[in-house]
């Protein structure tokens, strides 16, 4: 057993929730960052603007999703890089396989391929054929044996709260908000959650709520500590910047998540705000203001197949209030209120 420790070590091998289930996961976002979801919205300003080579450049990125995700984790376990580079195929066989729940097929397959590939690396001396050969075989093969029955079981939990959040959009509302809100803030990717659970219509626009509100939220309320600086960072970048002070003193997560909890219902039951542009938009919140955009995008795409006559006032008055408008009123009165409490001091919110 030491002996399999000692090795497993000098492959750098660390089997911990923290290697797969937050540096792989938050990776694997990126992965989809900068292909499925540049790619749509590259692809949607073209359609807008009448552009054909934004639009094809767009697809040409949305196509790599697979292979991107694969390389962004391999890149997150730190592979060698004849393992990093044999996940391209791994990746491509996994999400085409998974269908609609091809991302969570991606994560599950690329790690094991990864830590194979590990494991044979620089063992031979015929290096340059076994490690892209024991990576790619592990990988595929797995992909062909698993990846529709992962895609399908992820497929049927996001089918599951969808159909939930149609049933009872106000707890579900609620429910979706706070949890995938919170994703947002830790160390987890809520984003790559989403792609990999399929999460659109009204649950996604619950998720866009819930994300929106950790994160101008947090802006806000930490604008006396952080100023300009911090509210541009944490509004359209991450709420996890808080995860420290977090760590410190939970109670400052009250506010935003008392947000979250109110808007994601408002968001399902009030102004019915669906996400059917890109699953992964809908745990992006207002980071690069990737969740209004993916919207905006299901909305056009709603109008091309003839389900929505147009894009009403009222439709943008719930994005916008929904977004920014309460989350950042919302947070800030629950944050007075907890400054009041003493539960909530000057300096809690700083960040380094």
């Amino acid at each position: 057993m030491e002996n399999v420790k000692a090795f497993l070590k000098k492959k750098n091998v660390e089997i911990s929730v923290k290697r797969y289930l937050v540096d792989a996961l938050g990776a694997m976002a990126q992965g989809l960052f900068a292909s499925l979801l540049i790619g749509t919205i590259v692809s949607t300003l073209g359609k807008q603007l009448g552009i054909e080579y934004l639009t094809e450049l767009g697809g040409y990125a949305s196509a790599v999703a697979g292979p991107a995700m694969a390389v962004s984790i391999g890149w997150a376990l730190q592979c060698p890089p004849l393992a990093l580079f044999s996940l391209v195929a791994v990746g491509n066989a996994a999400n085409v396989l998974g269908g609609a729940g091809g991302p969570l097929a991606v994560l599950v397959i690329t790690v094991i391929a990864a830590e194979c590939g590990k494991l044979v690396s620089k063992e031979t001396k015929i290096d340059i054929l076994v490690t892209p050969g024991v990576t790619i075989f592990v990988g595929v093969g797995l992909a062909e044996l698993i990846a529709p029955g992962i895609g399908a079981a992820a497929s049927s939990v996001g089918q599951l709260i969808m159909w939930a959040t149609e049933l009872q959009p106000l707890l579900m509302g609620m429910i979706v908000s706070v949890l995938v809100g919170m994703a947002l803030t830790l160390p987890i990717s809520s984003a790559a959650i989403c792609a990999a659970l399929g999460l659109t219509g009204l649950a996604g626009g619950a998720a866009v709520a819930g994300c929106c509100a950790q994160m101008v939220g947090f802006a806000v309320m930490s604008y006396k500590e952080n100023g300009v600086g911090g509210l541009v960072s944490q509004g359209i970048g991450t709420s996890m910047l808080q995860m420290g002070n977090i760590v410190k003193n939970p109670r400052i997560w009250i506010a935003p998540t008392l947000a979250s909890a109110i808007t994601g219902p408002i968001a399902t039951c009030v102004f019915h705000m669906t996400m059917n542009g890109t699953p992964v938009s809908s745990g992006m919140g207002t980071c690069g203001l990737v969740g209004q955009i993916g919207v905006y995008t299901g909305w056009m795409s709603e109008i091309e197949a003839g389900t929505r006559a147009a894009i009403t006032g009222f439709d943008w008055a719930g994005l916008i209030l929904i977004c920014f408008v309460l989350p950042a009123v919302l947070s800030t009165v629950f944050c007075e209120i907890e400054r009041k409490m003493g539960w909530i001091k000057d300096g809690d919110l700083k960040l380094d």
